[in-house]
């Protein structure tokens, strides 16, 4: 059985890369460029774009990964009926957020299929690199809401298990972390496992916006985006036991997010 994984090096790719390749899985990873792709040893790297689902090859492919990005929102339905059509018989796919046309052609595609409905990620942390170089100050807003993020790799792990394991089929799993946070309380968790102060400013809704459609984000998005951190869903802050039902064992907590993590800030 051989498992293609589409966004293989990305925050959430690769643990489920390093997942299936514990589990003994054959595991492609989909890159755009193989020659500048980081993968677990032990992956076939393999080229192709899954924003073009011509460029996708599932020659000998039985399991089937699928992150969304905006590209694939649209382009999801053909990359699935690619898939169905070549022989892939068992589908995951991490949603974007909502259910759009991607989610919806892999819940009608005919083959076992499992959607992971994560919130918020942890990794969203390493957006504070550039504060954190720049002055060791962590800037955001809306610092009272609570999040229950999720670990990426508690991610990857629920979406292996889905796709080597029988008992998964139609389940739309809801995925957060252990415990609900504020901003100050993750920067604080974060700072312990540096070592150091990252002392905590608040921003307004409108310097969160214009930060964002300062980096090329489109006024849409931004407003998207800003809106949900400012009035997130009842799922983001409420915690939930889907991790500990799959995989037998509690989420990863922030603090351990933040210990493995700190050589990257």
């Amino acid at each position: 059985m051989t498992i293609l994984v589409t966004g293989a090096t990305g925050n959430t790719g690769r643990h489920v890369v390093a997942e299936l390749l514990r589990r003994g899985r054959s595991v492609r990873a989909l890159t755009r460029d193989p020659s500048k792709a980081s993968v677990p040893a032990g992956a076939e790297v393999v080229g192709g774009d899954h924003n073009d689902p011509s460029t996708v090859s599932f020659d000998g492919v039985t399991g089937l990964h699928i992150t969304v990005t905006k590209g694939v929102a649209e382009s999801g339905p053909a990359l699935v009926k690619r898939a169905v059509a070549a022989g892939v018989e068992r589908i995951t796919i991490l949603w974007g957020g909502y259910v759009g046309p991607a989610e919806l052609a892999v819940a009608d595609s005919g083959v076992t299929w499992t959607r992971l409905e994560p919130q918020e990620f942890m990794s969203n942390a390493l957006d504070w690199r550039e504060d954190i170089a720049a002055d060791g100050v962590v800037r955001g807003p809306f610092p009272t809401v609570l999040s229950a993020v999720a670990h990426e790799g508690d991610i990857g792990a629920v979406a292996a298990a889905a796709l080597v394991e029988d008992g998964h089929h139609e389940a739309a799993y809801t995925i957060s972390g252990p415990e609900p946070l504020t901003l100050p309380e993750r920067i604080a968790i974060l700072a312990k496992a540096l070592g150091r102060d990252l002392p905590y400013a608040e921003t307004t809704r409108e310097q969160a916006k214009a930060k964002l459609l300062g980096q090329g984000v489109s006024e849409a998005d931004a407003e998207y985006v800003v809106g949900w951190h400012e009035a997130p869903p009842v799922e983001a802050y409420t915690p939930v036991d889907t991790i500990a039902r799959v995989l037998g064992r509690p989420p990863r907590t922030f603090a351990d997010w933040a210990a493995e993590n700190a050589r990257r800030f």
